[in-house]
């Protein structure tokens, strides 16, 4: 056991034509329950480790609260089962909370299993157009990238988990968070800011993973107007993020990526844009003129 998040062990590795005894280090995943006034809110396969993080974000991102003083506590419980994080709510807040009963156990690729109605998939998100008035160079997004990725401990061990971060302009990632699965970590990440009284809108999200419509909707919760990922969005991730005023760029290789929606929050980008859309504009002119 190399620490509690990590584990080490043996294998057989086939190299070069024929095996030799090998060791490698893999994640631990454990059964983690969120609890909410004594009644299990969800189950889900997680990294043992920032649990009170990624509680306070779950619930925080799901809006079962909607400020952290509403949370009148926090235990985090071993069990012979897994870890339950038990969260005790306010009493004026627990006399209207209505669980969703999900009894959700989630493989960590879903972020969405056990949800009860198509509505609960799609939530109506605040919008996020006017929050933040943060604008940043592309250099300051791939080195955001970047900057996530030496923070990336745990990957650099196993190679099998994800990170979220959180950056301000000039500082750096305030926070960088890992898990089996993107979502818990993008939660711990929430969690962490909300304990620390960081504003979302002040800064911008990064993540290792593709981006699914549950991220938008956990980042426009959380009032941040810019995400970035390694990789590549979905189609309905793409339109949550335009009508949520959320900027969200993916693809960031390197000093490359790709702005999907509301540029105006990466410098040079808007005008960019709306250069292509006047040249499309005249394309399109010239064809009619030239089909009439």
């Amino acid at each position: 056991m190399t620490d509690e998040t990590s584990i080490s062990r043996e294998s057989l590795v086939f190299r070069d034509g024929a095996f030799s005894p090998g060791c490698r280090v893999v994640p631990a995943e454990t059964a983690v329950a969120i609890s909410v006034g004594g009644s299990t809110h969800a189950v889900m396969m997680a990294t043992p480790d920032d649990l009170e993080d990624m509680a306070i974000g779950l619930v925080l991102n799901e809006r079962i609260v909607d400020r952290l003083d509403e949370i009148e506590s926090v235990e985090i419980v071993d069990t012979e089962a897994g870890i339950d994080c038990q969260i005790r709510l306010v009493d004026e807040r627990a006399r209207t909370y209505v669980a969703r009963r999900r009894q959700m156990t989630g493989p960590v690729g879903c972020g969405l299993c056990g949800v009860e109605s198509l509505e609960l998939a799609t939530p109506k998100l605040p919008s996020v157009a006017g929050s933040g008035g943060i604008c940043i160079t592309p250099q300051a997004l791939t080195d955001a990238v970047a900057a996530m990725a030496r923070e990336q401990r745990l990957s650099r061990l196993t190679r099998a988990v994800h990170a979220a971060a959180f950056h301000q302009p000039g500082r750096g990632p305030l926070v960088t968070r890992e898990d089996v699965g993107r979502h818990n970590a993008l939660d711990k990440v929430a969690g962490h800011l909300a304990r620390h009284g960081i504003d979302p809108a002040t800064g911008f999200l990064t993540i290792t993973s593709r981006v699914s419509v549950e991220l938008i909707q956990k980042a426009a919760v959380m009032g941040c107007g810019l995400i970035a990922a390694v990789s590549a969005p979905t189609a309905l991730a793409i339109a949550e993020a335009e009508a949520a005023g959320v900027t969200l760029v993916a693809v960031v290789r390197g000093t490359e990526f790709e702005v999907f929606t509301h540029p105006q929050r990466i410098a040079g980008a808007e005008r960019a844009r709306a250069s292509h859309e006047a040249d499309d504009h005249q394309t399109a002119q010239g064809r009619t003129v030239h089909g009439a």
